[in-house]
């Protein structure tokens, strides 16, 4: 496995928290889904496309609530 990318996956989780809508959150999934599919030698547009949908609706399901 490659260290790049588990290393922007980390930056990625990092700033996780600071998104604030689901076009933010869909971005961050989409990137995040790319890195893990990359890093697993698994098709990269559907880790994308995966890891958008579940930003997008991670707040409906309660998972990336805020606490402020």
């Amino acid at each position: 496995m490659r260290k790049t990318p588990l290393l922007l996956l980390a930056a990625g989780l990092a700033l996780a928290g600071c998104m604030q809508t689901d076009g933010q959150r869909a971005l961050a999934g989409a990137a995040g889904g790319a890195i893990i599919a990359d890093a697993t030698d698994n098709n990269v547009v559907a880790g994308a496309a995966l890891g958008a949908l579940a930003g997008t609706y991670c707040d409906d399901a309660g998972v990336c609530t805020r606490s402020y």
